[in-house]
């Protein structure tokens, strides 16, 4: 795998599993920046201090104008992007039937209109480049469904499409587009679960464990590759068997 002196961008840059792929991304020679949220911004001086290289732009990826203006300020940088990985989520769980449009709106705008709002900008400059990389970070349940998570599945099964169609345009000028789809991953989040509900969800998974943030990244930096020239319009799932289809 190599992306030496390739430009890459990451949405949801300092989370869990997108600390790991701009790290990733980074050790396969990558300049890498990633993006976050601006209520992240304190946290930024001592997230670049463990990852040094890693630039930081803040702002938020929901809102179409905020992510052109941080995209446009890479490419003034560095003269264009090679590689996006849009990593930007969140979750208000809920049943369907109490769930506010809040609840949705939020989910929908942050999960998969970020999507547009980071690709959108520079993609018509892989498509003159010869030369481009959109990697989805989905999720199991965008493919099988979850209980309480209408509004998280939707947007995640609608990042597909998303690179199933762009798979279609960027074909012919070198330009792929495809998913990556995570089960349970080692996150703060699953590590603030309750023993119980840790237990239930991996004794469902038929490896015995969940996944790290590490193998995501190994999964992204695979499709990132130039080599990986003949994959596009793929869902590469990561999760330890969990749903197999």
């Amino acid at each position: 795998m190599n992306s030496q002196n390739r430009i890459a961008v990451v949405s949801g840059g300092m989370g869990g599993i997108g600390t790991a792929i701009c790290r990733r991304l980074a050790a396969e020679g990558a300049t890498v920046v990633a993006l976050a949220h601006t209520s992240e911004a304190d946290k930024v001086p001592a997230w670049q201090a463990e990852n040094g290289s890693i630039e930081v732009l803040c702002g938020d990826v929901a809102d179409q104008a905020d992510a052109a203006r941080m995209m446009q300020a890479v490419v003034d940088k560095h003269g264009r992007v090679d590689i996006v990985v849009n990593c930007a989520g969140i979750t208000r769980d809920t049943t369907f039937k109490k769930m506010t449009p809040e609840q949705w709106n939020a989910v929908i705008d942050v999960n998969l209109s970020s999507v547009y709002n980071v690709t959108q900008p520079v993609w018509n400059g892989m498509l003159e480049n010869g030369f481009g990389r959109v990697i989805n970070i989905s999720s199991v349940n965008g493919q099988r469904g979850q209980f309480g998570q209408a509004n998280y599945s939707a947007a995640k099964a609608g990042m597909h499409g998303f690179s199933m169609a762009l798979a279609y345009e960027g074909a012919a000028k070198g330009v792929t587009a495809n998913t990556v789809s995570p089960g349970y991953i080692e996150t703060a989040m699953t590590a603030a679960m309750r023993d119980d509900v840790r237990e239930a969800i991996v004794g469902g998974i038929p490896m015995r464990r969940m996944g790290t943030p590490e193998e995501i990244a190994a999964a992204v930096a695979f499709l990132a590759a130039d080599e990986s020239t003949y994959i596009t319009g793929a869902n590469l799932p990561v999760n330890g068997g969990l749903f197999i289809h």
